[in-house]
């Protein structure tokens, strides 16, 4: 007959054997930081919806310290950073935010190229593996997405055609959207999307371009009084490209069972998921700004081939900029507007 000390000694050493110490373990805690607003479609279906879905899957042994609108510090333009060097686990940010670092995910902002959010966003992830994956190395992807067709929203006049651009400072979040408001008459200005609401009420900027979603978060319905938007028959204005990404420390560091759970949270349908959610937030934002009294005006195929015209210029001056940095421009805009055509038809 064994002992009891016998078995409590067996079962301590069992205890101690390092296998069984990695699966008993320890639950971790990561710290998710973005810029969005704790109200935004955004951080309510998006962020925290994914954050929920990791937690549930790993069984509670991932949980979340979620900090929305810079809560952690520094500004919007250094999340990438904050991910890269530790500073926290997990960021979800704008590649643009920091011009030029990330050039050839920039085809993806080009005008007139996106069809929706959740087949672009396909497109984008896909894109990234295969074309640029070394523009990402310092971290972990976790999903690249982009939002809805982008709309232009104005204090003053209503847009119809690009002569009525003329003279607005125009708020745009990347440098190829900055550029493509200049080239359709505006005044472009740079600046984060937390900045937008304060900029209008002080005559900054007389508008901005953003998609429909994000203008409730930033109060732009009530700032403004004129929206314009794009026919999708006339293809969208413009969309913003965002990436999802973790510390890659922090990932490796992870048991692998947990990284189990980060990875099937991860890729081409992650990314799916954020664009689709995000592009879902379009229509309650655009009611908002109706039953305000804006007015709303729709862009047909026609009216739209004047902007296209002139905006074709980012296009040409963006492959130029490939070339001369050793990449074929030619061949990285068909690569992207051959995905974007596959998904969008899947």
């Amino acid at each position: 007959m064994v002992s009891r000390r016998t078995v409590l000694k067996s079962g301590a050493a069992a205890l101690a054997a390092p296998g069984l110490i990695g699966f008993a373990q320890q639950s971790v805690t990561l710290k998710f930081h973005t810029f969005m607003s704790p109200t935004s479609n955004v951080w309510l279906n998006m962020h925290k919806a994914w954050m929920d879905k990791v937690e549930r899957e790993s069984g509670g042994r991932i949980k979340f310290e979620a900090y929305p609108a810079m809560q952690l510090g520094g500004s919007p333009v250094q999340l990438y950073d904050q991910a890269k060097d530790g500073v926290v686990d997990i960021v979800w940010t704008l590649p643009g935010n920091t011009p030029g670092r990330f050039p050839r995910t920039e085809v993806f902002e080009l005008p007139f190229m996106m069809t929706n959010a959740e087949a672009t966003s396909r497109a984008f992830w896909e894109f990234i593996q295969t074309k640029a994956a070394d523009e990402y190395r310092d971290i972990h992807p976790i999903a690249f997405q982009v939002h809805g067709p982008g709309v232009i929203h104005v204090k003053s006049r209503l847009v119809t055609q690009p002569d009525d651009l003329r003279g607005l400072k125009m708020r745009g979040p990347t440098r190829q959207i900055t550029k493509m408001l200049g080239y359709l008459g505006a005044t472009p200005v740079g600046m984060p999307l937390p900045q937008i609401p304060d900029a209008l009420s002080k005559g900054v900027i007389d508008g901005c371009v953003i998609p429909w979603e994000v203008v409730p978060s930033v109060k732009v319905h009530e700032l403004v009084s004129y929206h314009s938007e794009f026919d999708p028959k006339g293809g969208a204005l413009y969309t913003t490209t965002f990436v999802m990404g973790m510390n890659k420390a922090r990932y490796q560091s992870l048991p692998p069972d947990l990284r189990k759970v980060i990875d099937a949270n991860s890729g081409i349908e992650t990314s799916a998921f954020l664009g689709r959610v995000q592009q879902s937030g379009d229509v309650p934002a655009r009611k908002q700004a109706a039953e305000r009294g804006n007015r709303i005006h729709t862009l047909v195929l026609a009216e739209a081939q004047e902007f296209r015209r002139r905006a074709r210029q980012v296009e040409v001056e963006w492959v130029q900029d490939m070339d001369k940095r050793g990449f074929n421009g030619r061949d990285l805009l068909e690569t992207a507007r051959k995905l974007i055509d596959k998904h969008t038809k899947a």
